[in-house]
């Protein structure tokens, strides 16, 4: 799928938080981890970006804040989340297993399919049918009760019955592999080097004693057969491998470390900073109370419609959101309980069905129909929750707590109130100021009626002193009151007369105009004052900030954007916000002749997007002045 380098490659976009909520809860459902576990495998900061694969397939792939692709999803529609081989690191069992021989690693990362005889392990404990996504990993032949970790995801190809000994054709059809051009975005780490645990053991079909019950055990093989050999269009041995795909790290293979283990007895430290220990039982007791919690909290007021509920999704929406929030863990560093350190194994376990006494989600709803706490259908591949019953004895007496789900609600309208507050932002306060000029100029206005010549006055300042001024020397005219008789008055007179304009014709002037005369013989100066900014005092006129929408480069529209600094604007910053918010690239450069001004460009006619932004970090619409070049409506 990936043997070539994406095309078509747009530019990335973060995920707004409502968005990265709903891709984790589709995480949460779609493969029944816990909302912890979401959080890590779909981390805060996540980013979109649109793709093409070599053969012109659409798709959208998740990037992690620190550059590695997590998830993409394949087709027009993009309902199927697909784990990469990075994600799958952070959790090994995500997907379902199958293992194969060292010697068919290098093959699989050609972009060969696993063919039948290459097949080692298969899953035994869980129903994977055609065309479920499964992982595949190393056989590790010293240590039977563990594999390698994943190395590459497909498609299971055939039902698990026909992986047999002998057995002909395509096992898997593979989508995404270590070292293949999706994995060569990111990071370009090794595997991790560790061995990862089978943790019940029993008996195969082979009758190994100790052999781990979960695969199956399809035959024993330290060299692939001639047909393995032929899928890759190679015939390789142990010290031949194929020279155009990096072989696989020694450490792996030669040199383990173990992974980390449950005690015999099934216990686990739940909470470090509590050092609880549970045991079974009580992992089963929890998981109870959660059902019972969920009934009587959200489930009972649950429309008729919105039954039947699949077990899956009854588990993960209905059971694990509402465990105790007291037992919540903290969430492991890269390299902890997930990525196989010992040191911090015991640290993070999880409370569910696997660390239960009742070991599968299909038993243990059956025991709650039993008790007649819900009612089940038995049905394959799982079975569906028909309905709850709220008015249960247990339901009525069950005594509510905190759980997860009140706490992550709780984080919601937290996170909502900040997106709100940052919403909610202060208007910017722009005062224009004028200062008189020396005596000689305005300034002998000022100093004739007995004003400061070097204070800074408002506007509506400026023309209480003109009201003054001409009411003390009684120029206002005797007809019209809103007209001042400049002519009367020799230092008002050589102030408001402009260039080219004869003395002998002003003789009267709006007292308005007046005012506007003489502050165009003042200074311009200008204050603005922003939320959380100190003042700022500038000289000079201030100009509304330019957004100007252009067609450069033959068709292609972009905006500019300029005379923004004033406002406390800086270019780096606001390019980098733009070309998230418009999802488009941005450049900034110098302005020719103008020291310490730019230009921020942004690709695509954004006039308004670029206006709701500059409202968003509190410049006054009357401060920002848009045009349209493009001869576009």
């Amino acid at each position: 799928m990936f043997k070539r380098p994406l095309s078509n490659l747009k530019t990335s976009a973060p995920l707004r938080s409502s968005d990265r909520r709903k891709l984790k809860q589709r995480v949460i459902a779609t493969y029944n981890v816990s909302p912890e576990i979401g959080d890590i495998l779909v981390p805060e900061g996540l980013m979109s970006r649109r793709f093409a694969t070599n053969t012109n397939t659409q798709g959208v792939a998740y990037w992690s804040p620190d550059g590695d692709p997590l998830w993409f999803s394949l087709g027009k529609d993009a309902d199927e989340l697909i784990p990469t081989v990075y994600t799958l690191w952070r959790k090994y069992d995500l997907l379902p297993c199958i293992t194969t021989p060292a010697a068919v690693i290098p093959v699989l990362m050609g972009g060969a399919d696993l063919m039948i005889p290459g097949v080692v392990q298969i899953p035994q404990s869980q129903t994977v049918v055609p065309p479920q996504l499964v992982a595949i990993a190393q056989y590790i032949k010293d240590s039977p009760t563990a594999r390698g970790p994943p190395l590459a995801v497909g498609r299971l190809a055939v039902d698990l019955g026909s992986l047999t000994v002998g057995g002909k054709g395509k096992a898997v059809h593979l989508l995404h592999s270590w070292k293949d051009c999706l994995f060569n975005v990111g990071s370009k780490v090794d595997p991790p080097g560790v061995l990862v645990e089978i943790q019940e053991v029993g008996e195969s079909k082979e009758g190994a004693e100790g052999q781990a019950a979960e695969t199956e055990v399809i035959g024993e093989r330290d060299e692939p057969s001639a047909e393995v050999q032929e899928v890759g269009g190679t015939d390789f041995g142990e010290d031949d491998a194929d020279p155009h795909v990096d072989p696989v790290p020694k450490h792996l293979v030669q040199q383990p470390r173990p992974a980390p283990q449950l005690s015999k007895e099934g216990e686990c430290h739940l909470d470090s900073c509590r050092d609880v220990i549970l045991s079974r039982t009580e992992v089963s007791t929890i998981l109870r109370d959660a059902v019972l919690q969920a009934i009587r909290s959200t489930a009972k007021s649950l429309p008729t419609a919105s039954f039947p509920i699949p077990a899956g999704t009854f588990y993960s929406s209905y059971i694990l959101p509402y465990r105790p929030a007291s037992f919540r863990r903290p969430v492991p560093e890269p390299g902890d309980a997930l990525s196989g350190n010992d040191s911090g194994a015991s640290e993070y376990p999880l409370i569910d069905i696997k660390h239960s006494t009742y070991k599968s989600l299909a038993a243990f709803l059956k025991i709650l129909d039993k008790q007649g706490i819900l009612t089940i259908k038995d049905m394959k591949p799982e079975p569906l929750v028909m309905s709850v019953a709220a008015s249960h004895s247990e339901v009525l007496s069950h005594t509510p707590y905190v759980s997860l789900h009140d706490i992550q609600l709780k984080e919601e309208k937290r996170e909502k109130r900040e997106e709100e507050g940052k919403a909610r932002v202060r208007e910017m306060e722009i005062k224009e100021l004028w200062k008189p000029h020396a005596p000689s100029g305005s300034g002998r206005f000022f100093l004739d009626g007995g004003f400061d010549s070097s204070a800074l006055y408002t506007y509506a300042e400026l023309k209480a002193t003109v009201v003054k001024y001409v009411t003390a020397r009684q120029l206002v005219n005797a007809h019209d009151q809103s007209y001042v008789d400049v002519s009367q008055d020799e230092v008002l007179h050589v102030i408001v007369v402009r260039k080219n304009e004869s003395d002998e014709s002003l003789e009267f002037l709006k007292r308005e105009e007046v005012v506007q005369r003489l502050s165009e013989k003042m200074q311009n100066w200008y204050e603005i004052r922003a939320e959380g900014r100190e003042p700022l005092l500038r000289k000079g006129q201030l100009k509304p900030i330019s957004v100007v929408a252009k067609t450069r480069q033959g068709r292609r529209a972009n905006t500019l954007i300029t005379g923004f600094e004033p406002f406390l604007l800086e270019a780096e910053t606001m390019a980098e916000e733009l070309r998230r918010i418009c999802a488009g690239s941005t450049g900034v450069s110098p302005l020719p002749g103008k020291a310490a001004r730019s230009e921020v460009l942004v690709q695509g006619k954004q006039i308004k997007a670029v206006m709701d932004f500059l409202l968003s970090r509190g410049v006054p619409k009357k401060w920002i002045e848009t045009a349209d070049l493009t001869g576009k409506k």
